[in-house]
């Protein structure tokens, strides 16, 4: 198994559970954040997306798919820079860096895994 794997498939995992929870019950991860309980069916959405996303991180980091991986590091690191501009030039709701936070993370434990490895 490629280093860098076992981030792809932990994050996937994240990814698919956040995108059951959102799917399912929204609330459950709205309201201990202190964000009101969402009724918008895009939230469901969202989340059935994130089912499907967090699957295809699992798929490639079981498959071991480099190339994969070195596109997620940028991925992730761009998420985080545009929830803080949702944040800051949008007016979010501050709590979004908290998954953006869990991304950059991520990212990081996947850069440098590839970076300790032969074909990084």
């Amino acid at each position: 198994m490629h280093p860098a794997s076992l981030s792809i498939k932990v994050f996937g995992i994240y990814v698919v559970f956040t995108g059951v929870v959102l799917f399912l019950s929204p609330g459950l991860l709205f309201e201990p954040l202190g964000l009101p309980r969402p009724t918008e069916i895009w939230v469901r959405a969202l989340g059935a997306l994130a089912i499907v996303l967090g699957y295809y991180y699992w798929a490639c980091g079981s498959a071991g798919a480099v190339a994969f991986f070195r596109a997620t590091v940028a991925g992730r690191v761009l998420f985080f820079g545009l929830s803080t501009a949702l944040v800051v030039v949008f007016d979010a709701p501050l709590q979004l860096l908290l998954f953006g936070a869990i991304d950059l993370v991520g990212a990081a434990w996947t850069w440098q895994s590839l970076r300790g490895s032969r074909d990084a």
